[in-house]
């Protein structure tokens, strides 16, 4: 059977940690991260994206994404060759998911073209457990109130396509059987959050979080697998620290 891009991707980084951690003897984390509750604004919300605002290109947003010294306990690398580098190169079933496809996979949630990505490894120790979450950070830029729109339809796409969509890129598919309202950081001034179950290429489902935050005329976008969460059945969640990090460097 032909496996998903997100699926290969992700099960042969599962297999390369769970080898690691029986050479270790380590377990998996015990602290259920699981997203519960809808989409959130930030007390910042309140205050309207400029109107004045002018999009940053692909090279500007690229100085603005994290570096190594921005979390130095965590590796920061160039973003992921697997994904797809431009919107034109993923399709879904449902155009009201595409907002939702694109912060899946670190592309602009709104209507642009010009986007930067990266990813941040983060590993965590705590007794005899050890875990290893991958996070994909997205930044794009818009004019006008591009930004506010960008936020919208994604928060309009978490309720027309709770009943799953599908995703072709790069000629491979990925199927979502489900998408629920998560629970935002509160981060920017503006962020939302959604849970996706994803079919692991008939291994089974794996429920990830994916967040969208809005600062002034930039978005980012976070999606991270956090693979003790995956063996255990929980919902892998987008570490708090990336976040700040990120939102840190565009207010």
């Amino acid at each position: 059977m032909k496996r998903s891009w997100t699926a290969r991707t992700g099960v042969t980084a599962t297999v390369g940690v769970l080898s690691l951690a029986l050479v270790t003897g380590c377990g998996g984390s015990d602290g259920d991260s699981k997203a519960a509750a809808g989409p959130r604004q930030s007390e910042a919300s309140a205050s309207p994206a400029t109107t004045a605002a002018k999009a940053l290109d692909s090279a500007e947003l690229e100085k603005l994404l994290l570096v190594q010294s921005d979390l130095p306990r965590d590796k920061v690398a160039d973003g992921d060759d697997t994904l797809p580098k431009s919107r034109s190169e993923l399709k879904t079933d449902k155009a009201a998911c595409a907002p939702l496809a694109y912060a899946l996979t670190g592309l602009p949630p709104g209507d642009t073209d010009a986007g930067a990505s990266n990813t941040v490894t983060s590993e965590e120790r705590t007794g005899d457990a050890f875990d290893v979450t991958m996070t994909s950070v997205g930044l794009s830029s818009y004019g006008g109130d591009g930004a506010a729109q960008a936020l919208k339809a994604v928060s309009e796409g978490i309720a027309a396509c709770s009943g799953g969509f599908g995703i072709t890129a790069q000629g491979e598919e990925l199927k979502i059987t489900k998408v629920a309202a998560g629970k935002a950081s509160g981060k920017g001034d503006e962020s939302v959050a959604f849970v996706v179950d994803a079919d692991m290429d008939g291994e089974g489902t794996g429920a990830f979080t994916v967040e969208v935050v809005r600062v002034g005329s930039l978005v980012s976008t976070y999606y991270s697998v956090d693979f003790a969460s995956i063996e255990s059945g929980r919902t892998s969640a987008v570490p708090l620290a990336v976040i700040d990090a990120q939102v840190g460097k565009l207010a």
